[in-house]
């Protein structure tokens, strides 16, 4: 984790803040009883369009309302994946509005690392039955541990470590126009696990919008917009990327050493980046002769492998990691075919390849769950 970023004056004066025409912030009761308190404002930023409108909004907003408390910008630094411009634009942000740029990183390693350490660990669980059937190692857009792990939890504990258990208002630039999941969202909400209390100020703003706020002030958007053709800014490959996102990325000379490495894991796991869709099929010109060659032998293992799990049924599977019962002989005897069909496909060091080592490996993890569950 960084500390404060040293702010410089910019060499241009560029439009006060305060004149820059926008729409209204959208405001909640709860949100203007904290800032009367004068409660910190940590505005979460990305580099991206979303979270620099939000910044400048609440910025004016903030100022017109006589807000005192503390004000920063968060900027949570994913690493290899990102867009080199995308924490110089933080910083460039930061510098215009006049505030301090906090960036934090996960201790344990940037998101590439993160993919790659799930496919370990999903490798070493499976070889001990500790799953029935492989789990990928991407995020998706049901389980974004891109977003929690990587972003929520490293910038909750920087908030928490800076200001303990005062209420800290914690801005983001989810706006309900980007997805029909995001159309749902409230304008604020309180955490549950820390003093936050999440503040969504542009949520009702367009995208044309956005834009003008940004223009207005004299600033730029994230290059990545207008020079590269992205819809969108998060990671230079995301989950959440559409094909022509996806494609404009890979155009970049910038990305082609990131692209490679995510199409290696696609290759050693046999999980396509997005489900169905490989980021291997993105820009095969990039990927050379060999890699292209193990994008082909990993697609065929992949459904080989989908075939040959196919056969587990709903019932043999785990929840939340745990067995339900045990298998009956049958059930055991095809978890056994299923488990040596997979292990002989990806080279695994697999043990529990029997009926009676399945069975002893069930009865050994019930009661483990059993004893956990006593205990809690």
């Amino acid at each position: 984790m960084t500390g404060p970023m040293l702010l410089l004056k910019p060499e241009v004066a560029a439009p006060a803040i305060a004149t820059v025409p926008m729409p209204p912030v959208a405001t909640d009761p709860i949100v203007d009883a904290e800032l009367r308190d004068h409660a910190p404002v940590a505005i979460g930023v990305s580099g991206g369009k979303d979270s620099q409108a939000a910044a400048i909004a609440t910025v004016r907003h903030l100022d017109a309302i006589g807000h005192e408390g503390p004000r920063l910008l968060v900027h949570a630094d994913l690493g290899v994946v990102e867009w080199n411009d995308s924490l110089p634009a933080c910083e460039a942000l930061a510098q215009r509005l006049g505030l301090e740029l906090l960036v934090v990183r996960r201790a344990a390693g940037d998101l590439m690392d993160r993919w790659e350490a799930r496919w370990r660990s999903s490798v070493d669980r499976y070889q001990s039955l500790s799953t029935v059937t492989l789990v990928p190692c991407w995020s998706t857009p049901k389980m974004r541990f891109c977003t929690s792990e990587m972003k929520t939890h490293v910038i909750c504990s920087a908030l928490k470590k800076r200001f303990g258990s005062t209420v800290v208002i914690n801005v983001t630039g989810v706006r309900r126009a980007e997805s029909s999941a995001r159309s749902r969202c409230t304008i604020a909400d309180r955490s549950k696990d820390a003093p936050l209390l999440t503040w969504r100020p542009i949520a009702d703003w367009s995208t044309e919008e956005v834009f003008a706020a940004i223009d207005g002030t004299g600033m730029s958007p994230h290059p990545a917009y207008r020079a590269f053709g992205m819809s969108r800014v998060s990671c230079r490959f995301c989950i959440m990327s559409n094909l022509d996102d996806l494609g404009a990325a890979a155009a970049q000379e910038e990305s082609h050493e990131l692209l490679r490495r995510m199409v290696a894991l696609e290759c050693d796991s046999g999980f396509a980046f997005q489900g169905a869709r490989w980021l291997g099929d993105v820009a095969p010109q990039v990927l050379g002769a060999e890699l292209e060659q193990r994008l082909v032998d990993a697609k065929e293992r992949a459904a080989a492998r989908s075939s040959i799990e196919a056969q587990v049924t709903a019932e043999m599977l785990y929840v939340k990691g745990w067995p339900t019962r045990m298998l009956t002989d049958e059930e055991a005897d095809l978890l056994a075919a299923v488990r040596g069909g997979v292990t002989a496909l990806y080279g695994f060091q697999s043990r529990f390849l029997a009926r009676d080592e399945i069975h002893g490996r069930y009865a050994e993890l019930i009661e483990a769950r059993e004893t956990r569950e006593a205990r809690t």
